[in-house]
């Protein structure tokens, strides 16, 4: 099982990224990302921290851990240069706060981000028949989270990529201990949202080839 979206101490979460990486490994977890929020005050500080951190954890541990970031609330224009940034400074997941209904983000955020150089779309919220095919037409998974409020959204989100083709993927984004939850009840997330086992099956092969041209 795999967790791309993660935070750590080093923004809005609790815990150190190594007790972040030892509470998922008991999870059941193979990898995770690093993914802590930034824009253009932290994006170089924080990418040099999270990538010592990831290029001193050792292979054998259990647990692959990929250096990234969430570009999180910034104007819609900034995604193409920032994703360019976080590229050069290291990280191999790009997140992108997506138009969650939960909270006050930018309209045109979903579409700006979708043409960026972008891994993953976060809690999308109530994503359009034109972004979806754009995330189909760019690669670009779009999440399904079990962080309570965004989640509230999956359903229409399993609904606009099956409708469209699009890639999706299965998240926790957590920030607190309590947040790390069992790699079988992440799976369970993507079966509430409406998809079936052989689907949520395809969503972490999709994710494991992705891992693979990341490590």
């Amino acid at each position: 099982m795999y967790n791309l979206h993660t935070h750590t101490l080093l923004s809005d979460g609790a815990l150190l990224p190594s007790e972040v990486a030892v509470r998922y490994i008991d999870k059941g977890y193979k990898a995770i990302a690093l993914t802590d929020h930034a824009d253009y005050c932290n994006i170089k500080p924080l990418l040099s921290a999270i990538t010592a951190f990831c290029n001193h954890w050792p292979k054998d541990s259990g647990i692959t851990i990929l250096p990234g970031i969430e570009l999180t609330h910034i104007p819609p224009q900034q995604f193409n240069p920032l994703a360019k940034l976080a590229r050069k400074y290291g990280a191999k997941v790009i997140v992108a706060h997506g138009e969650t209904p939960m909270e006050p983000v930018t309209p045109g955020t979903n579409h700006a981000a979708l043409l960026s150089d972008i891994d993953i779309l976060a809690h999308p919220g109530l994503i359009t028949d034109e972004d979806t095919l754009l995330a189909k037409e760019r690669g670009i998974f779009l999440e399904l989270t079990s962080r309570k409020g965004h989640s509230e959204t999956n359903p229409h989100v399993v609904k606009q990529a099956l409708k469209h083709g699009a890639k999706l993927i299965l998240n926790n984004d957590s920030h607190q201990p309590e947040d790390i939850i069992l790699s079988d009840r992440l799976a369970m997330v993507g079966l509430e949202a409406g998809l079936s086992k052989e689907m949520v099956e395809l969503v972490y092969k999709n994710v494991e080839e992705f891992i693979k041209k990341r490590k």
